[in-house]
């Protein structure tokens, strides 16, 4: 996975970092001085650099901040002005988004949720840092859409499948000739703050397992479908391998995550829709213990299946795909 390049550090006289900050913000929506710091200078002792950088983008339009809405102390969260968003667009490295952060958005009760999305990415590039594996500061990205059953597009939920974010991420482990294997894992990433209802959670995973089995049909004319006209699996033009599915839980004391966690796989268990699709890869744990034990401690409870923490989501698949 080629390391994503940032704009040319002399557009419109910004330092390397402040080039950097922006295309993060652009693609993660809100972020905190304190994440931006993880991310992009993970050896730095406080934030002073990087809110200084801010106030300079700040200063030129770029960017702007809302307050934190639990946050006595007002601490700000960051997110890229339209005219910031005009610039990341015409480096040209980062593919447009239509979905752009407003004053509006950024003020409202997402806040958290958008924290929460971007603090699981931040585990994965801690980790990966510590284990010299390669996730980078833009290898998620948010809400990406797949569509899920063919017709028309205006059918919203019922036609699209909108992950939490995709995320990449390509774990090296030594072969025993001396080598190393470089595998990549994709993931789709679910985070609920215990706000969801467990029967929507559970609904998502069929989604999923809708997704795994959708085959786009061809059509002729004024839409009847092409005879005979067999297609692979969608998911097939876009990844090399299914995605793994993870389902993130916070917001809630540990013991209400794990009785969460319970219901969820009980409600699994007994969706016959969810059978058939035995091979998919679904697992849930905490954020807490994404971020204290990284993706590789057995932290993660299959969603079907033998209920006993693993590391199975992150090992090596039939399908998995080989990074070159």
């Amino acid at each position: 996975m080629p390391r994503p390049r940032f704009l040319d550090p002399t557009d419109r006289g910004l330092s390397q970092l402040g080039q950097e900050i922006l295309p993060v913000l652009y693609r993660h929506r809100l972020l905190s001085a304190g994440q931006l710091t993880q991310l992009l200078r993970p050896a730095a002792t406080s934030t002073r650099y990087i809110r200084r950088q801010l106030e300079v983008l700040h200063g030129r339009g770029l960017v702007d901040a809302s307050v934190r809405r639990t946050s006595r102390a007002g601490e700000l969260l960051w997110y890229t002005t339209a005219l910031g968003c005009e610039v990341v667009e015409s480096g040209g490295e980062l593919a447009p988004r239509a979905y752009r952060m407003t004053e509006d958005a950024a003020a409202s009760q997402l806040q958290e949720h958008t924290l929460a999305v971007n603090d699981m990415g931040l585990a994965f590039v801690q980790h990966a840092r510590r284990l010299g594996d390669e996730c980078g500061p833009l290898d998620w990205d948010p809400e990406v859409a797949h569509r899920v059953r063919d017709g028309d597009s205006r059918l919203g939920d019922e036609a699209f499948l909108v992950p939490d974010s995709v995320l990449r991420y390509i774990h090296t482990t030594p072969t025993g000739d001396g080598g190393q294997q470089r595998m990549l894992l994709t993931f789709f990433c679910e985070i609920d703050r215990a706000t969801m209802s467990i029967a929507r959670l559970a609904a998502k995973l069929h989604a999923y397992a809708r997704y795994a089995r959708y085959t786009p049909q061809p059509a002729l004319g004024r839409g009847r479908p092409k005879a005979g006209g067999y297609r692979r699996e969608a998911w097939r033009a876009r990844y090399p391998s299914f995605p793994r599915i993870l389902l993130i839980l916070d917001g809630a004391p540990v013991g209400q995550l794990a009785k969460r966690a319970d219901d969820l796989r009980a409600l699994a268990a007994a969706d016959p829709r969810l059978q058939p699709a035995v091979d998919l890869q679904a697992g849930v744990t905490t954020l807490d213990q994404l971020r204290r034990q990284g993706p590789f401690a057995p932290i993660v409870t299959p969603v079907l299946g033998d209920a006993e923490p693993t590391d199975v989501l992150m090992r090596p698949s039939a399908t998995a795909a080989s990074a070159a």
